[in-house]
Parts: structure tokens; C-alpha cells; sequence
């Protein structure tokens, strides 16, 4: 909002800029109501741009057992509630809101639609704080119609609006390409990540270290040493089972020297976490699932426990790689390491993977994990519930890792860590251009309604030495006059039922 009006231009309230109408919802218990019809826009329904369509559509006896009026097309309509308060439509047809929507009729004798529109846009941040506040925030249809609007002359409105139209199309453009940027990324990610684990990205390595000794042998040796320590019968008879079951992945496909190995071949256990329920405080984090994203520890909304029995059973050691084996059926699945950045146990969704050292290095475990190729495996062997789907240990156990000998696992581990880094720095450089992007198009609004876009019309008369209408002038003129008129100039403007409105 500025302080000083710009000379020529006059200061108003919102209500002064067309007819001003609240939306209504038919009641739902009234199946009549609803059907093809009318189209009815909600709230969540407003694009901040035109309106092309409609989810929901109410009938003439649904408009008129409710407080739902007709809009003709041309209306603007702005949200009044909760996490979309301020969000616009612009109605491209005749149509109905409902009671979340402030909707206005432009009077186009003083106002210029688009300028009304963007003003609006430039004025959201207004309007959200002042619904902040209580369990759902809203403001009412009063706030926004007493709202102050800075009213240019009409044809320094139509220059604003033309000059804003260009400007803002480019920043658009700036901001649809920089909105690629992150889905560049994530396939960068795993594009990097499917090289690691099919030993694409150490070819080179690979023939500057020929000697390297294959990855089989070392394994039949742990599993045969496994056997030899078996203390029980069913120990002895798990661990024939697991070295008798062979991998279905055909390792000729894979560099010499690499194997595919099931995980369950290659580690010690598969722990599940703690099932107690965690505190809103407390000594030990507990990760949960929510905590596990892009293959780290997110340390965000943590929960929190103090029992000592459960922080000895479950304290993570650095450099654990955490399964999550219960989750929605798109997330169930999701890995992570957690690197000991601050002590921590785990909850019940989550499986532990203990892999035998210098066998499995844990981060590039991760990284298959984190590979397509995972993400299939997961999707092929999950069950399904009502709305979560599991993953067990006894099936994670059997997924076929393609394993390189582990001092190529250590190379590729440093090679996928600096191509990530080159991602993640390329990531806060989009972060800041979305920023500027964003802080453009407030700019531009801002100068707009401040005068600063286009000559004033005040300063194009004074050189052309003309008369000209003010603001102020436009104004009085039009209260002088008995009632506004519509775009066409064809009488009051009316918004009843369907039939008036189309002429029946």
C-alpha cells in the first residue's frame, strides 16, 4: 500500500469497484440440487486466471433454494478461506460459487477488469494477514469490499494493463521454464544412481584396477562361515535355505567381477523398530517414515522418547540404512541413511539393514535402494491394504542387489556423493531464481499501483496540453448517475436465475 496518491489518481474502497455478491451451497442432503445445470465453483476451484471449467455443476432449484446468485461471464471471484484465501478466478462463462467466494461484477465504467484483477493479486498478502488467526483462517466479504483500491484514470488503467500483460507473460515464461528444474534433477539423481548400480559410472575405474578380485568368492566364503557358526538346527536349516536360493537376475549382464547377490545373502539381519508410542518430547528422536526422504534423514517433525529399555534396543549406529516397510502404496519402500548427525532410535515402520562389513557398504546399499530398479522390485512384492501396503522383511531380504567387489562400492560411493553435490548446488540456485522470479512479479504489481509502470496520464495531458478526466472525476461522474451498467451498457446488471440471465 502506498502513502502518497499519485496525482491524478483517487483513493477508494473496493466496494465502489462493481457489484459486490457472496456465493451459497445448496444443501447436500437435496440430490435436485446438484447436476448439469449451472455450472458452481468453489473456492479450491480458482485458478488465479480464468476459469475454464467446473468440477460441479447445480441446478436452477439448487440456485434458488440457496444464497448462490448467477454471475455473468467477466466476474472475478476471490477466495475468502483457510490455506487459499486471496486465490482469483476470472469467470469465462455464467456461473454460481459457493460461500467461500467474494465475487464482483467489474463496473467497467470506472475499472478496467484486468486492473481490478491484478490489484487484487497484488493485494494478497493484505488479505492473508488479515485472516490470520484461530483454527481456520478466513476473512469476511466486509473486509474486502471496505479494502482500500488505488483507482487510476481509465486510460492509464488500460496502459497499466497492457504494459503488465507483457511484463508479467515474461516473468511467467522465466517461471515455467525455471519450474523444469527440479524434475531435471530428480532424473539427473537417478540417472546417476542407475549408472552406479549397473557399473556404468566406474567403467573407467574398472580398467585401471584389472586386478581387482571378483565379489563371488568373498561371498560363498562369508555364507559358508555363516553355516559353520549356526548354534541351532533351525539356524543351520534358515541359512541352507538362503545359500540354496538362487538370484533370478542374470549376473553376465553385470561388469566382471560384480554378482547379484539377495540381500538377505549379504546381511546379517533385518531389524524391526520400536512398535511403543512416541512423545511430542524427549531424549531420543524416534525416526519414523515422514523422516525418510530422497535417501537421507529429514529431521523435521520429529517425535521424541525417554524409556532407557527402548533407547538401548533401538539406538541407531552411523551409517544404518533405515527400509521403510509400511506406508502409502506410491511411498512404501522409501530408504535412507541415517548418518549419526544426532542420536536416535527407530519406530516400527522401519527396518533396520545390517549389512556385514566389507562385504555391503551401507551407502551404496542405499543407493540401489534409491535406484528404479528398487523402486519396481517394491512395487512388484508389496501387499495391499485398505490404504497402506507392506513390505516384510523375509521379502527385502530377497531382493538381488548387483554387488561390485567393495573397493569399487567405495569409489562409487564418491563418485555419486560429487555428482550429488553438483545437484544439490544447482538446486539452491534454482531456489534463489524461483525467489527473484517470484519477487519480480510483486515488483512489477507493486510499481503498477504505485504509478511507476506507465506515463500518467496527468503527465501525457499536461505535454499534449489536454484536458483530462481524474479519477476523482471518473468517480463523482459515475455516483451522479442512478444505477451501473454492463459491459454492453444494456441496463442493470442482474444476477437471479439461470432462465432471466439467458434470456428465458
Amino acid at each position: 500500500m502506498i502513502d502518497d496518491i499519485p496525482k491524478g489518481w483517487a483513493k477508494t474502497v473496493l466496494d465502489e469497484a462493481g457489484s459486490w455478491c457472496s456465493g451459497g451451497t445448496p444443501s447436500r442432503t437435496k440430490p435436485e440440487f446438484f447436476g448439469k445445470g449451472i455450472p458452481w465453483i468453489k473456492s479450491g476451484d480458482l485458478p488465479d486466471g480464468p476459469i475454464l471449467k467446473t468440477e460441479e455443476q447445480i441446478t436452477e432449484l439448487g440456485l434458488q433454494n440457496s444464497s448462490a446468485k448467477l454471475l455473468p461471464a467477466g466476474a472475478l471471484s476471490m477466495a475468502l478461506y483457510g490455506a487459499t484465501i486471496g486465490k482469483l478466478g476470472r469467470l469465462t462463462f455464467p456461473a454460481a460459487t459457493n460461500q467461500a467466494c467474494a465475487n464482483v461484477v467489474p463496473d467497467v465504467r470506472m475499472i478496467e477488469p484486468d486492473y481490478l484483477f491484478y490489484y487484487l493479486y497484488s493485494e494478497r498478502r493484505e488479505f492473508i494477514e488479515q485472516g490470520q488467526g484461530g483454527a481456520q483462517p478466513n476473512i469476511s466479504q466486509e473486509i474486502v469490499r471496505s479494502h482500500p483500491l488505488w483507482l487510476a484514470p481509465l486510460a492509464e488503467q488500460r496502459r497499466i494493463v497492457a504494459r503488465l500483460r507483457l511484463l508479467l507473460a515474461k516473468a511467467d515464461y522465466c517461471g515455467l521454464r525455471l519450474v523444469k528444474i527440479p524434475l531435471i534433477l530428480k532424473r539427473l539423481r537417478q540417472s546417476v544412481l542407475a549408472a552406479a548400480c549397473s557399473g556404468r559410472l566406474t567403467a573407467d575405474w574398472r580398467e585401471e584396477h584389472a586386478e581387482m578380485q571378483p565379489v563371488s568368492p568373498l561371498v560363498r566364503g562369508l555364507l559358508k562361515e555363516r553355516l559353520a557358526k549356526a548354534e541351532t538346527i533351525s539356524q543351520k536349516r534358515r541359512l541352507e535355505a538362503i545359500i540354496g536360493h538362487a538370484e533370478e537376475h542374470n549376473s553376465d549382464e553385470l561388469p566382471d567381477n560384480w554378482q547379484y547377490f539377495t540381500l538377505e545373502k549379504v546381511c546379517e539381519s533385518f531389524d524391526y523398530g520400536t512398535s511403543a508410542k512416541s512423545q511430542v518430547t524427549g531424549k531420543f528422536p524416534v525416526l519414523r517414515m515422514g523422516n525418510l526422504q530422497d535417501g537421507e534423514i529429514d529431521w523435521e517433525n520429529l517425535l521424541y522418547t525417554s524409556d532407557r529399555a527402548e533407547i538401548v534396543k533401538y539406538q541407531l549406529k552411523p551409517n544404518t540404512v533405515l527400509f521403510n516397510r509400511t506406508n502409502s502404496p506410491e511411498l512404501v519402500g522409501k530408504t535412507a541413511i541415517y548418518r549419526g548427525e544426532r542420536p536416535a532410535i527407530f519406530a516400527g515402520y522401519l527396518i533396520r539393514i545390517n549389512p556385514f562389513d566389507n562385504v555391503l557398504l551401507p551407502d551404496y546399499l542405499n543407493s540401489c535402494l534409491n535406484t528404479m530398479y528398487a523402486r519396481d522390485y517394491c512395487l512388484h512384492v508389496k501387499s495391499d491394504g485398505v490404504s497402506q501396503s507392506n513390505i516384510n522383511a523375509q521379502k527385502l531380504g530377497k531382493f538381488e542387489v548387483p554387488l561390485p567387489p567393495f573397493p569399487e562400492q567405495q569409489e562409487i560411493v564418491r563418485r555419486v556423493a560429487q555428482l550429488f553435490k553438483v545437484a544439490d548446488q544447482i538446486e539452491i540456485r534454482f531456489s534463489k531464481a524461483n525467489e527473484q522470479v517470484n519477487a519480480l512479479t510483486q515488483s512489477i504489481l507493486s510499481k503498477s499501483f504505485r504509478g511507476e509502470l506507465v506515463t500518467p496520464e496527468a503527465a501525457l495531458a499536461e505535454a499534449e496540453g489536454r484536458e483530462f478526466e481524474s479519477a476523482a472525476q471518473l468517480l463523482a461522474r459515475i455516483k451522479s448517475l442512478s444505477k451501473p451498467v454492463n459491459k454492453n451498457g444494456a441496463g442493470p446488471i442482474r444476477m437471479r436465475g439461470l432462465g432471466a440471465r439467458l434470456g428465458r
